[in-house]
């Protein structure tokens, strides 16, 4: 027990990353039912499907759960920088034997919402995380109204202080080798991101809240040496893609269990925002971080038809390969086994923070 377990009410100071398109309840029940914090993501579900998800894990789990949402504030249509990226993507089109103008316009990714806070309400989950920042004061003192623990992502020291002056309850500590988004939310600086042992012990000594350390912790001896550097607890994401109660695509695991997962690097060209993952044709080609991507999330829809034709092949070059810099733990075996492994961290290291 320690100040994290205490605040999430957990057995284990250990989260499941939130990872949007390869996830949904039962990956958050299995982990929470071995006694860390199983999480949800949410930014990618629609009313229904989010209405859906929470039932199911209400229905698996009686312990705590993580329900994760983005805060990105959505970007005005912008017609030219559009038809420029139509452009840079209209070679890929051809080859693959695609129309490029039957290509709709859409998000993909939403914000927290009022809506999205009437639903949560039902449910009253006990944790709540965000990416890039925080909501709305308002939509924050909803959270909180009904117990909920608020946890946010920060990429620097500067992230994190801002994080505990607006009101968190715990922060993440998100080094660069993460998969997936990075957090960043105060500046679009790509140079001032740090790793994660190196972000972490200057967090903990910034602020005065619990943190939690992410990024290229994959087996119980990356969590040892996480708490020994001072963190409250660890967050694991990529080493949990090969579970079975993931949803990862066949062409995504292939890729995490193959030598391609040593080579990963920050792209904006899927969704428009940094973030990690596997080298693959589309980024080689056009520059991982390709100035001309629209601003996040509008990349995503014109990258849509590629991926998904390609994928049908059997070939990963169009998709999101999210992938840490660490794909050594990702391995085929249930969650609840792969919790079990990553906690064995915790007798290793101080016994609290």
């Amino acid at each position: 027990m320690n100040a994290l377990t205490s605040l999430l009410g957990t057995e284990h100071p250990l989260i499941q990353a939130p990872m949007a398109g390869v996830q949904g309840a039962a990956l958050a029940v299995a982990v929470s039912n071995a006694g860390a914090l199983g999480s949800l993501p949410c930014a990618m579900l629609a009313p229904d499907s989010l209405e859906h998800e929470l039932t199911a894990l209400a229905a698996g789990t009686k312990q705590p759960y993580n329900v994760n949402f983005f805060c990105h504030t959505p970007p005005e249509p912008d017609e030219a920088r559009e038809a420029a990226w139509r452009f840079w993507l209209a070679p890929f089109y051809e080859q693959a034997g695609l129309d490029i103008d039957a290509v709709p316009t859409g998000p993909g990714r939403v914000p927290f919402s009022r809506a999205a806070a009437d639903l949560l309400e039902r449910f009253r989950p006990k944790v709540v995380s965000f990416h890039f920042g925080l909501p709305d004061i308002d939509l924050l003192e909803r959270v909180k109204s009904w117990g909920g623990v608020v946890l946010s992502s920060a990429t620097t020291v500067e992230e994190a202080r801002w994080l505990e002056a607006f009101g968190v309850d715990a922060i993440i500590a998100q080094g660069v080798e993460a998969g997936g988004h990075r957090g960043m939310f105060l500046s679009d600086d790509i140079t001032e991101q740090m790793g994660t042992f190196a972000l972490l012990p200057q967090v903990a000594a910034a602020v005065s809240l619990p943190v939690i350390a992410a990024g290229g912790i994959a087996d119980a001896n990356g969590v040892a040496a996480a708490m020994a550097l001072g963190a409250s607890g660890v967050q694991v994401g990529t080493a949990y893609l090969c579970c079975p109660e993931a949803t990862t695509s066949a062409v995504h695991r292939a890729a995490l269990q193959s030598d391609a997962a040593h080579h990963t690097a920050l792209t904006r060209v899927f969704t428009g925002r940094p973030a990690r993952g596997i080298v693959n044709k589309v980024m080689r080609e056009l520059g991982p971080m390709n100035p001309a991507a629209p601003h996040f999330p509008l990349a995503t829809a014109a990258m849509a038809p590629l991926r998904a034709h390609w994928e049908a092949r059997g070939s990963g070059d169009f998709s999101p390969l999210w992938s840490g810099q660490n794909a050594s733990g990702c391995r085929e075996v249930p969650a609840a086994e792969l919790t079990r492994e990553l906690v064995r961290g915790f007798s290793s290291g101080p016994a609290a923070h």
